[in-house]
């Protein structure tokens, strides 16, 4: 519940359907996402910014990642 608030927070900006599809996505497997985020933390401390280690960590699992997005 808290994760899904603190979620909500971070996508304010996007439209509802694109909301709702990342929301439904995390809820389905946030073991993934967890591990995505783990990751992305330890390149930060690698000395990437944020947004460099995001992309990379992106698209390494950018394969499972559009099967999440699109429900499958």
């Amino acid at each position: 519940m808290l994760t899904n608030k603190l979620l909500e927070r971070q996508l304010k900006s996007l439209p509802e359907a694109q909301r709702q599809m990342i929301m439904e996505a995390v809820n389905a497997n946030p073991e993934f996402f967890e591990k995505m985020a783990k990751e992305i933390e330890a390149e930060k401390k690698a000395g990437k910014s944020e947004m460099a280690a995001s992309m990379e960590v992106m698209r390494k699992h950018q394969g499972e990642l559009q099967k999440l997005m699109m429900g499958k």
